[in-house]
């Protein structure tokens, strides 16, 4: 997604108020968006908290502002400039973590961003993007462009399997549908399912939701989704993120909120910050049982 990403934002340098800002990141990627920019490209260096800083002080001159670095060091550590920066005066910068979720596997917890997204919609008039897949970036600049509001964009790797033709950009999307239970997956995590999904026969094969913009109260469920929840009675939610905070406890309270019937509801997410051993992002899914055998089981036996 970094590549398409990079890709849109060169088509889009001859704007002369679109700044890129990087934290010392994005080395034999982001060079075409330097180029394209010129002095425009800033690297802000290992100094995130001061990059917001400088990235607000744009943004409230007029400046398009796009700040980017991997996902661990676009929340947390500058945690604070956000807040009192960004979200306190609402201003219209956009947020891009590279590597959400598992996605810096074998490098630890320190690099791992499994409570990201959450984190940042404490703040007043944050938006978020998890977008599923690569065909996603164009859509997502497009409504960024559009935001009065700070946003953080979570990018990941698409992971749909070959010769999947995804249906066009929406908050919520249909991927697979059948006559099992419901499943609802926020972000490129949603694509990783699509091959072990398609061989279960119709009658039994559980439908695969995807969600690509937070919160809910922005973008509530669409119809389509809360007619098949009542009618099949059991929804499986699955984020790579932590239990508090994200997509998950968003969609129950909604159910909570606008009494929606749901017999079961269940929760699958990243469960872990500290492992015994650190592997890739598909093996610290499986240690948090997000890999397909896990999630497909369990809404089966639901």
């Amino acid at each position: 997604m970094r590549q398409r990403l990079c890709d849109l934002l060169v088509e889009q340098a001859e704007d002369p108020n679109l700044v890129f800002l990087t934290g010392d990141l994005g080395f034999r990627l982001l060079e075409p968006l330097r180029d394209a920019l010129g002095e425009r490209f800033i690297n802000a260096g290992v100094a995130e908290q001061n990059m917001i800083g400088v990235a607000a002080g744009m943004a409230a001159r007029g400046l398009s502002v796009w700040v980017y670095s991997i996902a661990p060091f676009m929340y947390a550590r500058p945690f604070e400039q956000i807040r009192n920066d960004l979200a306190f005066h609402c201003l219209p910068v956009v947020l891009v973590g590279n590597g959400g979720g598992y996605g810096y596997g074998v490098q630890g917890p320190s690099h791992h961003a499994i409570e990201d997204y959450g984190v940042l919609l404490t703040l007043p008039d944050m938006y978020v993007y998890v977008p599923v897949f690569d065909d996603d970036l164009s859509s997502v600049v497009d409504r960024t462009a559009l935001s009065t509001n700070p946003v953080y964009i979570r990018l990941g790797r698409d992971e749909r399997p070959p010769n999947f033709d995804p249906p066009p950009y929406a908050p919520w999307r249909q991927l697979v549908d059948g006559g099992g239970p419901v499943i609802a997956v926020a972000g490129p995590l949603a694509g990783t399912y699509l091959a072990d999904l398609m061989p279960i026969p119709a009658s039994e094969r559980p439908k695969l939701w995807a969600v690509s913009e937070l919160p809910l109260s922005l973008n509530s469920p669409p119809p389509a989704f809360l007619a098949q929840v009542e009618s099949a009675g059991v929804v499986v939610a699955v984020e790579e993120h932590v239990r508090r905070g994200g997509f998950g406890a968003d969609l129950l309270q909604y159910f909570v909120d606008n009494g929606v019937p749901v017999k079961t509801f269940r929760h699958l997410y990243a469960r872990c910050h500290n492992y015994g051993r650190y592997g890739s992002q598909h093996h610290l899914r499986r240690l948090s049982g997000l890999d397909p055998a896990s999630v497909i089981g369990l809404a089966k036996d639901c």
